[in-house]
């Protein structure tokens, strides 16, 4: 789990959103609640009509033709999942990944992706009208090859940035049919991120370490010009970033870059971090750590809400929001 965590995030994803601390009187400011339900709607606008058949261009460049609305669809990234599921397609998928975890509905759905390795057979016996893959190495070229050469379209998905999860919702959105649902989730989204940035545009960024994992010694987090960092610059945050391939950073160049703030996402998934506390207590304990400025005055801040922050679908949104009231407590609130 935790090296499949460090594969997403090391490798340059997408440039977006962060946050930051302000001086003076302090202000408050709530967000839309975390994990709201996807593919509910107010009151849903008629829409647009699509004419089959339909030809679009996925993130890896090929081209897909699809000869009419898709009925059954099967996806091999949670992400990708959860971009169906927004757009009101839940009820259409006949196979995901075994990491798939939201909505709940879809954790009664066949697994064809199992520990990460895609199921030819499983994949074929779900039918698909139309596979959605997940891009940089994430779906294997050998898997997608194999199910291209039997005859299933697949359609891969890879957004590097914010504006490329907007994209992808947009193309998911009018592949199936129900473009104007896409729009007004992407429409959704920005606002929500503009809220963000307004409400950090005069702090200060601290110098911020999110910590992916300490995985065999090795430090992860946030890989240069990455997804993550750019999350965390528009939260308010100055990223301190690791290798832009493996989002690994050596303990030395992690002591110079001299974080003011640390967020452990790994607490997400380790007990023995989720509370101030141990966290601190944990940190501070690591051979060197402690004569960083964040160790030293305390903040270490477990941050549980890491998949809905490293997974490029509809909730990074809450992702980014959490970010801000993590740097920006003083701002956001608890």
């Amino acid at each position: 789990m935790a090296l499949a965590r460090v594969r997403s995030l090391s490798i340059p994803l997408l440039v977006l959103v962060l946050l930051l601390a302000a001086c003076g009187q302090t202000q408050s400011t709530t967000f839309s609640s975390v994990g709201a339900g996807l593919g509910s709607s107010a009151t849903p606008s008629p829409e647009p009509s699509v004419s089959y058949p339909l030809t679009l261009t996925d993130d890896a460049g090929r081209t897909i033709i699809l000869a009419k609305k898709p009925a059954r669809i099967v996806s091999l990234a949670p992400s990708n999942t959860e971009i169906v599921c927004t757009v009101g397609a839940c009820g259409n998928l006949t196979g995901v990944t075994d990491f798939d975890d939201y909505p709940a509905s879809v954790k009664k759905v066949a697994h064809v992706v199992v520990q990460a390795k895609v199921d030819a057979e499983k994949v074929v016996a779900a039918q698909p009208d139309l596979v959605l893959a997940a891009g940089n190495g994430l779906t294997s070229e050998a898997a997608i090859k194999q199910l291209t050469d039997l005859r299933l379209r697949v359609m891969t998905l890879y957004p590097k940035d914010l504006a490329g999860v907007y994209h992808d919702i947009n193309l998911v959105g009018a592949a199936l049919g129900v473009p104007g649902k896409a729009q007004s989730t992407v429409a959704s989204m920005q606002a929500r991120v503009k809220a963000v940035t307004d409400a950090v545009a005069a702090a200060a960024h601290p110098r911020t370490f999110y910590e992916v994992s300490v995985f065999e010694g090795t430090i992860y987090t946030a890989g240069k010009d990455s997804f993550l960092s750019s999350l965390i610059t528009l939260a308010g945050g100055d990223p301190v970033a690791g290798d832009a391939q493996s989002g690994a950073i050596q303990l030395e160049d992690l002591i110079a870059a001299d974080p003011e703030l640390i967020l452990l996402g790994d607490a997400s998934y380790d007990p023995t971090l989720a509370t101030h506390d141990k966290a601190v207590a944990a940190v501070r304990a690591r051979s060197g750590w402690g004569q960083i400025s964040a160790v030293r005055a305390g903040k270490v801040v477990p941050f549980t809400e890491d998949v809905v922050t490293t997974r490029p679908g509809p909730r990074i949104v809450d992702g980014l929001e959490a970010l801000a009231r993590a740097i920006h407590p003083e701002l956001f609130g608890s």
